[in-house]
């Protein structure tokens, strides 16, 4: 499945090379800052809520021909999981800070003061920090008297991330307001899929998958340069 997954995004990837036109590409440079909300999925199930966090980053954007084009990014945005104690007062979240670079393919309509445009292709991703937080002694769990006696794995309270570098597939909706000829504004929903796992996923290993997931919701601002 996963592989089918790349396939089609490689697909995505061509298509603005089918159909060219006389159209004259234009480039634009910017920038986006928004909000985060992020989950681990593990196996066996850790049970979670989403996490909040932030992204923040750079674009180039070049448009090849008439409603198609590409994007590329360098963002840093936080990623994790909070987990969940079945009503007891215990809080365990641990935020994991990626920067990332999502290499998209780039389809719009509209007319010259508004567009819609979808978004999607594969991106690549590196943690450079991690961190934890818990109101309990998270290598002793089974001391504290809430804790859930079943159904609450405890490995991943202290096991360190073993694969530091992430890949996944990325796909968002938005829209573009063009306030003068060369500026413009976004906003965007990014949904991304990790096809990675965070954590060993050997049968020895306590996990057999730990792939992020992740929901943005970004602000952006583009300059057309040519």
């Amino acid at each position: 499945m996963r592989l089918g997954l790349v396939c089609l995004l490689g697909c995505l990837l061509t298509l603005p090379g089918v159909g060219q036109t006389h159209y004259e590409g234009a480039i634009a440079v910017g920038g986006k800052a928004g909000i985060t909300l992020s989950r681990v999925q593990f196996m066996p199930t850790v049970p979670q809520t989403m996490l909040p966090g932030f992204v923040a980053g750079a674009a180039v954007r070049y448009i090849e021909e008439r409603h198609f084009g590409l994007i590329a990014e360098l963002n840093v945005e936080q990623r994790g999981w909070k987990e969940t104690f079945d009503g007891a007062p215990l809080a365990y979240q641990r935020r994991l800070t990626y920067l990332q670079l999502p290499l998209l393919t780039h389809i719009f309509f509209g007319n010259n003061r508004l567009h819609g445009f979808f978004n999607a292709g594969p991106e690549l991703g590196l943690m450079i920090a991690s961190g934890t937080s818990a109101n309990f002694d998270i290598e002793h769990p089974e001391s504290e008297a809430d804790f859930p006696s079943v159904g609450h794995p405890a490995d991943q309270f202290t096991l360190p991330v073993k694969k530091r570098f992430d890949y996944g597939l990325a796909a968002g909706l938005g829209m573009e307001l063009f306030t003068q000829h060369r500026h413009s504004l976004t906003l965007e929903g990014r949904f991304y899929y990790g096809l990675g796992d965070i954590f060993g996923n050997r049968k020895k290993d306590a996990f057999s998958a730990s792939s992020a997931m992740s929901i943005m919701v970004t602000l952006g601002y583009y300059y057309r340069v040519k």
